[in-house]
């Protein structure tokens, strides 16, 4: 199988269901190992990447015949996590309505403002309605679309989606920096961006 070169969206759950393959199975392989150790992690990965997707193999199995056999397919669990807060302070308790590709589900964030929600490996994207009555928030948004924490882009997406205003980015530094606690620079140093990921959470 040629190499497939990663488009905006795609990430490696997105793109193993595409090819009936299992993650591991694409991210482990041997030559994807150089891109593995550039991205570290297997859902955000840059457009234009190229990853190699094996071949399936077939698999045999002995059974004895005029009997019937159960045969289960193996799955892909992928979880979506989002944590909603209001300033510093984690949005406890709160409903929600959650749609993922015109599916709805329910519920109510958990004590530290965490939803966690079981969703299609191919999903593309999503809709939150947060509270009840008019004071609900409304969120949409498309999964695998940020890119590398390496990349500017994915530096910007990051900042923008905690919040952060990016028309003047030494100014979105420097307020980040100062939410974080760390030196207001206006730079973009390695601790800034560790602890960009680590507020993010990717």
């Amino acid at each position: 199988m040629p190499v497939y070169t990663v488009a905006q969206g795609d990430c490696i759950n997105s793109i193993a269901n595409m090819f009936g393959l299992l993650p591991d199975t694409i991210w482990d392989h041997p030559q994807n190992a150089q891109l593995k150790q550039l991205r570290k992690d297997p859902n955000v990965l840059n457009p234009g990447d190229a990853l190699f997707v094996p071949d399936k193999t077939p698999k045999e199995y002995g059974r004895s015949t005029e009997q019937k056999h159960i045969f289960k397919k193996k799955g892909v669990v992928v979880k979506l996590k989002i944590r909603l807060m209001d300033g510093d302070d984690p949005r406890a308790n709160v409903p929600y309505q959650l749609e993922v590709d015109g599916t709805w589900t329910t519920g109510n964030t958990d004590g530290d403002g965490y939803i966690e929600q079981t969703i299609p490996p191919g999903a593309k994207k999503g809709k939150l309605l947060v509270g009840d009555g008019p004071t609900q928030d409304s969120h949409e948004f498309k999964f695998g679309t940020i890119d590398p924490i390496e990349t500017d882009t994915g530096v910007k997406g990051r900042l923008q989606d905690l919040g952060f205003g990016t028309d003047n980015m030494p100014e979105a530094l420097k307020a980040f920096q100062h939410r974080a606690g760390l030196p207001e620079t206006g730079e973009l140093d390695d601790a800034t961006r560790a602890r960009l990921k680590e507020m993010f959470g990717q």
